[in-house]
């Protein structure tokens, strides 16, 4: 007890209860926590990414990456649809182009891939599966080392307290003796543990604050993603555009080319024409094989072979000995022509100048604001309009077998003429009867004085593949009829008081006929 006296005691007590060591400050906390939130986040980020790169992931060749793209398949796909058919077809010619094409994207997406990879995908799972779990597993390190530090101590407390104890109660000196050693040697102990704990400690420290420095290297990853795949896109989008310029003039140069639905203006346009092909294949036929047809234009005509016909045009060709027994159907495919035209052949935009016109009850003034509104048609339409018309009016001639008079023909071919896109509100049957018998106002005067409307003769087979009519005046018995280079100021109305009087169809007459016509 000399040796160990109770004031040395209480200092080694002391010692024994040092408070228990904090691991990390607060500022580490908040880091440490955010650790994991961008653990997950880039992992989660990583395996997103990489399910959007097309080819095969890995230290693979490139060539090999490329052949199992799928974008190479399909390039090689078309380069070979494009052997077979041949450069004779345009689909051929298409195939080539765009299986050259698309070699050049796969190319280009390779290598977009492979950046991507080496650039961002890699320092992603670097940084989630690397980098922060180091970090973490020396957090965990750190932890072990507080535990072993305080049970050290815990244990230290208890052999000073015992000790201390003993020596109050005068134990054995040799029992006391050993005892303290046990101290020294546990507080040796603690001390090694102290100072392996604060340089880890500060180690720890250093990596979490590096950590924290780093955040603008660690989202500079997605400003490079973003950087690559706009440069990809540059790239590609050059490709891209340097061969469409090839594609549209192949698609231009080739001469079968589809009519129905198209413009008009387009259709003549690609086709060096004046007027457009449906309609002069389809009238000399008709001048051929259907000018005493009954009921043209309003029998309706089987739907497989109008269908045949339709198409048969759409590739610029047309079987005359198989059509030739099937006016109706020759017929059919020409209102379909003009029905499927965009725009009206009379056009949208003078609509509302054929309606004012057919609304005047004096005759005379009506025609001269129909043939105001013809004037005003594009040279297209004015020109197709005039052929259609001069061909109606020579149908007209044969009014006694086919059945179809002016009045008629203005029943059943004017909606397809002339038409409205309006939405109008009101009673749709009672509109469209209104509209109609407008529409019947227009056509009917102008294939009754067709002659008037448009002077002169007209060849209708300007093709010459199906005969060769030639219209002529079929109106001779108008006593006041201009001649042909007569000028337009001087054209003065018909006048024939011994003619059936001008007029449009009564509204009985029309509600018959389309009873009949369905």
């Amino acid at each position: 007890t000399g040796m160990f006296s109770p004031s040395t005691l209480s200092t080694l007590t002391q010692t024994g209860m040092a408070e228990k060591t904090e691991v990390l400050s607060d500022d580490l906390l908040q880091v440490e926590k955010r650790l994991d939130l961008v653990k997950q986040v880039t992992h989660s980020t990583h395996k997103k990414l990489t399910a959007c790169l097309q080819g095969q992931q890995g230290a693979e060749e490139r060539e090999k990456k490329s052949k199992k793209l799928p974008l190479t398949i399909l390039a090689q796909c078309m380069v070979e649809g494009a052997a077979v058919l041949g450069d004779d077809s345009l689909l051929g010619k298409m195939l080539n182009l765009c299986g050259e094409t698309e070699e050049k994207l796969a190319q280009e997406l390779i290598q977009f891939e492979f950046q991507i990879e080496k650039d961002v995908v890699e320092p992603l799972y670097e940084l989630a599966e690397v980098d922060i779990p180091n970090i973490q597993k020396q957090r965990k390190h750190l932890a072990k080392l507080v535990l072993d530090m305080d049970s050290a101590r815990t244990r230290l407390q208890t052999v000073l307290t015992t000790t201390r104890l003993q020596t109050v109660l005068t134990t054995t000196r040799l029992k006391t003796v050993l005892r303290l050693q046990t101290v020294l040697r546990l507080q040796a102990a603690i001390r090694l543990k102290v100072i392996s704990y604060s340089l880890f400690q500060d180690q720890l420290s250093a990596d979490m604050y590096n950590f924290v420095a780093k955040e603008i290297d660690y989202a500079n990853y997605f400003q490079t993603l973003i950087e690559i795949q706009a440069e990809y896109h540059r790239k590609s989008l050059e490709i891209l555009q340097s061969v469409l310029p090839t594609i549209k003039a192949h698609q231009e140069a080739w001469v079968e080319k589809p009519s129905y639905g198209k413009a008009l203006e387009e259709h003549l346009t690609i086709s060096s024409r004046e007027i457009a092909f449906p309609i002069e294949a389809c009238v000399t036929m008709l001048l051929e094989c259907g000018m005493q047809e009954e009921g043209l234009f309003r029998v309706a005509p089987s739907t497989s072979k109008l269908k045949k016909l339709k198409a048969s045009l759409d590739c610029g060709v047309m079987d005359v000995q198989e059509f030739s027994a099937d006016p109706h159907a020759i017929a059919g495919a020409l209102k379909s022509y003009l029905r499927e035209l965009p725009e009206p052949l009379m056009t949208s935009e003078l609509y509302e100048d054929w309606i004012q016109a057919s609304n005047i009850q004096d005759m005379d003034k009506r025609l001269q604001a129909l043939l105001a509104a013809c004037e005003k048609l594009p040279t297209d339409n004015f020109n197709n309009f005039r052929y259609l018309i001069k061909f109606l009016a020579k149908l007209g001639d044969y009014q006694d077998s086919n059945k179809m008079t002016p009045g008629n023909m203005a029943i059943v071919l004017g909606p397809n003429l002339l038409w409205t896109h309006s939405n109008e509100s009101g009673n749709m049957t009672e509109m469209m009867t209104t509209v109609s018998l407008q529409i019947v106002g227009i056509i009917e005067p102008i294939i009754q004085h067709a002659d008037w409307f448009f002077p002169g003769d007209i060849e209708f087979n300007l093709t010459g593949c199906y005969g060769s009519p030639v219209h002529t005046n079929h109106n001779s018995n108008y006593s006041s009829m201009p001649s042909p280079d007569m000028d337009q100021s001087e054209r003065k109305l018909p006048h024939d008081h011994g003619r059936r009087p001008l007029s449009v169809a009564t509204d009985n007459m029309m509600l018959e006929f389309y009873k009949k016509d369905g």
